[in-house]
């Protein structure tokens, strides 16, 4: 009679950590650098800057400049973080097309450059009225008409900086993103309907026929506002389309 060996042990399969998609950590830094964007800029635009954009005399009044200066440093938060996003989307929507994918990290960083210049013209202020308000013989008038000129320049880079620019963006970024169908289309095409719009609004801002205050700024806006904050939503908490990703050509091919 033979003695068969005992079976041997079973034995589990050792655990391993799921590898990490590098496509979904683009896509969610992305979208994560995209709504950074606006929590960071539409405080700074609507309270924190308020106190200089909104008060001609801000610069011969006393106070602390601390709100002011927030505001500042939140709107470089938003130039740096816009211009994160398109450098962090480059490898991905390359693939789609290369060309529109440098002008879109390209017009991003001009973007960012024109947000920091007009940061620099409203710190400008608070330096005038720290430095300068408070002397004996200061000149009164010409402190509030140089006050008056430094917030015209970052009026004007709002209206080309995010304004203009986005509009680009949105022309250049949704394109790449409606023909790769990365996302759900609906959300560039808000994007592509939307720029002209707001090109048109803010040349017609520029010659001075126009106000951002009217009721078509605010429709000219609305969709690029919408487009760029559900593009930034998505990609954060649902990732590029597995399909979409699949379909493009690979880096090798593009390089």
């Amino acid at each position: 009679m033979s003695i068969s060996a005992p079976p041997a042990a079973a034995t589990r399969p050792a655990r391993t950590r799921p590898a990490t998609d590098p496509m979904r950590q683009t896509a969610f830094l992305g979208g994560l650098l995209y709504v950074i964007t606006f929590a960071a800029s539409i405080p700074a635009a609507f309270y924190f800057l308020a106190p200089v954009l909104d008060n001609p005399d801000y610069v011969l009044g006393a106070g602390s400049d601390g709100r002011v200066i927030t505001g500042g440093l939140l709107e470089v938060v938003t130039a740096i973080a816009g211009a994160g996003a398109a450098v962090v989307l480059f490898p991905v929507v390359r693939r789609q097309n290369s060309t529109l994918a440098l002008g879109f990290v390209a017009s991003r960083l001009l973007e960012g450059a024109i947000i920091i210049i007009g940061v620099v013209s409203v710190l400008a202020i608070v330096t005038l009225r720290q430095d300068v308000a408070g002397a004996p013989d200061a000149d009164t008038a010409s402190l509030t008409t140089t006050a008056a000129a430094l917030v015209a320049v970052r009026d004007f880079t709002f209206h080309i900086g995010p304004g203009f620019m986005a509009a680009v963006n949105a022309l250049l970024l949704g394109s790449l993103m409606y023909r790769s169908g990365l996302v759900p289309r609906v959300i560039p095409l808000m994007g592509l309907i939307g720029a002209p719009l707001l090109l048109v609004a803010k040349i017609a801002t520029v010659y001075g026929v126009n106000d951002d205050a009217t009721l078509w700024s605010v429709i000219a806006l609305a969709p690029i506002f919408f487009w760029e904050l559900s593009l930034g939503i998505y990609l954060a908490v649902r990732g590029f389309r597995p399909a979409a990703v699949a379909a493009l050509p690979t880096a090798q091919a593009v390089r």
